[in-house]
């Protein structure tokens, strides 16, 4: 799940409130960093308001990257085959290709059933916790009922968006509201549309194989 982050200062000349500025500033930053992976921009506009975000969707505006996401690398030597059986029954049950749920897990966990994000999501498919509560998963680290959770999700955005799998993929990122704020197109977040790709990606290379 992706949280925006904005914040906007009316800019004065005056030695104070400049001080509490790079006060606030320095505090959305580090708020930033703690709740999710994501680039700051700021630009000002023409009334001189300042405005940082880390979604950068006013196309108008010339934003200025003043901190760059930390990347996540990812330890090699991972089974990838570990999970096929619990993939394929799963996707028996919710009648999706396995190659679709295994890219998904691929770039959500990269395979590690411990996993947790800096927004608390869990586990192979990155449940969040109210969405792993509504589909009735009880443990999200458990592999056989996080994947069989996630492959329940994955399949309720299908029937949702009617079988559009970009639309489904940026749902499952970003959440529904934000792929509906955007007349139902995926949302214009890096981060989303990043995922979508990469999620894609490795769907053709498991298909393939």
């Amino acid at each position: 799940m992706k949280t925006d982050l904005n914040i906007h200062f009316i800019k004065f000349n005056g030695i104070l409130f400049l001080r509490a500025a790079a006060a606030v500033i320095a505090a959305f930053i580090i708020t930033a960093v703690n709740v999710a992976h994501a680039d700051i921009y700021k630009y000002v506009d023409e009334e001189g308001v300042l405005h940082l975000t880390n979604v950068p969707t006013d196309h108008n505006a010339k934003y200025v990257m003043i901190m760059r996401e930390k990347r996540i690398l990812f330890q090699p030597n991972i089974d990838v085959n570990k999970y096929d059986y619990l993939i394929t029954k799963a996707a028996d049950k919710f009648k999706l290709d396995s190659a679709l749920i295994k890219a998904v897990i691929k770039a959500e966990s990269n395979f590690n059933h411990r996993a947790v994000s800096p927004m608390g999501a869990q586990g192979l498919m990155q449940l969040m916790p109210k969405t792993a509560s509504d589909l009735k998963v009880e443990d999200s680290f458990h592999p056989e009922k996080n994947i069989e959770g996630g492959a329940r999700y994955l399949r309720y955005l299908l029937n949702t968006y009617r079988g559009n799998l970009d639309l489904a993929l940026a749902a499952y990122n970003a959440g529904e509201k934000a792929v509906a704020k955007y007349n139902y197109n995926i949302p214009p977040y890096r981060e989303t549309q990043n995922y979508v790709r990469r999620v894609l990606s490795f769907y053709k290379s498991y298909s393939n194989q």
